[in-house]
């Protein structure tokens, strides 16, 4: 069986970064303009192929990250509920005690502190990870025909925000039809 050269050691080094063939091959030096041809070549070769899924094999057995993990990862995204994180009184409880789900998979928290006269008040807005597009990983992976075709879909998915606002008592919908993705809680 042949060794690897030096050169395509460095290639196999790279590729692990990003996967990417072309730009694997400039980083370990190959001429630029000969790129894509040199890369597909490396990939072509079985000393290379093998090097790469070895060190693939080392990768996820020192990350223990592998298609399971991901995919239960998805799978807790998928079953986050926004009533683990409110109190009854619809108030945010504090992130302590958030489920571990919720603390890994939150996008972003804003906290802004209002004052409009003598009522000051405190926003909270926190960015939930998109739920479709969760949905549509889950379902590649269990093979549903579904999501192959191109769904048209709107820029910004108000599923994937809610915004808490602490003012009074109550929980309610930001506008009537309740359908804008946002709460206001009062209290």
């Amino acid at each position: 069986m042949r060794k690897l050269t030096n050169k395509q050691k460095l290639f196999v080094k790279e590729y692990l970064i990003d996967l990417n063939a072309s730009q694997a091959a400039i980083r370990a030096g190959y001429s630029k303009a000969s790129a894509n041809q040199i890369a597909t070549e490396l990939l072509g070769k079985t000393v290379v192929i093998n090097a790469i899924q070895k060190a693939m094999d080392k990768r996820t057995e020192r990350t223990k990250i592998n298609a399971d993990y991901v995919l239960n990862r998805l799978v807790e995204i998928d079953q986050l509920d926004v009533a683990d994180i409110l109190q009854d009184d619809g108030k945010l409880k504090p992130i302590q005690e958030w489920p571990k789900a919720w603390r890994q998979s939150i996008t972003g928290i804003d906290v802004q502190e209002l004052m409009s006269g003598d009522i000051e008040s405190l926003v909270k807005k926190i960015k939930w990870p998109d739920k479709l597009k969760n949905l549509e990983l889950l379902g590649k992976h269990v093979a549903i025909s579904a999501f192959n075709e191109k769904q048209e879909q709107p820029q910004e998915l108000p599923i994937g925000k809610i915004q808490v606002e602490v003012v009074g008592a109550n929980i309610k919908p930001k506008d009537d039809e309740g359908t804008s993705g946002v709460l206001s809680v009062t209290g």
